[in-house]
């Protein structure tokens, strides 16, 4: 009998084809309702999800065969991985997908934040013609720091080399890899020498509020912040702390603390309205790893890594 495969979240048409060519048999289902996931996981090898639901205990208490879950995307902050563990199932995901979607937009944000980009274009469109109220910066002889050296921090570096800059970074991690596109530095040197400072670090609960008010406070230039990684990593109090003392010189987010816009509570609110009418600010709508092209292939990094588990298991390499 083939492997099989449960798909309870939209993916690029292609993913029936690639696990079918991989020797499984695929159920996809995008519409379910999350309630309805718990029933449905009987009998199934691989479980394939984006962000629908959360992956539990309680979810995975009738998945009697469940092997492999598969997150098709990078972060798997909404999959407890010690339940995982103790059921025996695999979890992989597909930072390689992605990564050079968000190395791009992250140089896109850069751009857009020094040049004044956004504004400029509003302005026009109002026809608001100022040339020296927008002089920009240049991001020649400026020096990037990296928080996060996986994936997606090495996408960014990657991405910057054209420019001319200094590009340092740190890992929390011993044994992150380090290449030649950026100079690996402690926390303290990313504060003393950063102009710029961009999050490429996962959500876990040991990096709940990493960028805090301390950490804003110990930098010795006024740097420009950038993130693509998840909103969790950042108190926004304490950004927005920094942006109206002028410590902060800009921000640019394509992730924020609520992304439910329609749900913020009170202190949610104050922030995201002080983000949004800030000339210095700019919001995206976490679209740094959404490109048409990392839509297909994060299936391919996924069924690659499907078959390998599955085959290794069964001893069929």
């Amino acid at each position: 009998m083939k492997p099989n495969c449960l798909i309870v979240d939209l993916m690029h048409p292609s993913i029936i084809d690639l696990l079918e060519e991989a020797g499984f048999t695929v159920s996809y289902r995008p519409e379910i309702k999350p309630d309805e996931v718990k029933a449905a996981l009987k009998g199934f090898r691989v479980l394939m999800v984006r962000s629908k639901l959360h992956i539990t205990e309680e979810l995975l208490s009738e998945a009697d065969e469940l092997q492999i879950i598969a997150r098709a995307g990078a972060g798997v902050d909404n999959i407890d991985e010690a339940a995982l563990i103790r059921r025996n199932i695999q979890l992989v995901n597909a930072p390689e997908g992605n990564r050079d979607a968000v190395g791009e937009f992250t140089v896109g944000l850069l751009l857009a934040l020094f040049r004044n980009i956004v504004k400029a274009d509003k302005e026009v469109r109002e026809h608001i013609w100022h040339r020296e109220e927008n002089r920009g910066e240049e991001i020649f002889g400026k020096t990037i720091g990296i928080i996060g050296y996986g994936n997606m921090g090495k996408a960014f570096a990657r991405c910057l080399l054209g420019f001319n800059c200094r590009v340092i970074a740190n890992d929390t991690f011993n044994d992150a890899i380090f290449d030649e596109n950026a100079e690996r530095v402690s926390l303290s040197e990313i504060f003393e020498q950063a102009d710029v400072v961009s999050f490429h670090i996962p959500y876990t609960p040991e990096n709940y509020h990493f960028a805090n008010a301390a950490f804003f406070r110990s930098f010795r230039k006024k740097v420009w912040v950038l993130s693509t990684a998840r909103g969790e990593i950042m108190d926004y109090t304490a950004l927005v702390a920094g942006l109206q003392a002028g410590r902060l010189k800009g921000a640019a987010l394509d992730v924020l603390e609520n992304e439910k816009l329609g749900t913020l509570n009170a202190r949610q609110q104050v922030n995201f309205e002080f983000l949004a009418q800030a000339p210095n600010v700019i919001l995206t709508p976490h679209i740094a790893g959404w490109t048409h092209q990392s839509y297909q292939k994060i299936n391919e990094v996924l069924v690659q890594k499907i078959k390998a588990i599955h085959y290794q298991k069964d001893g069929l390499r």
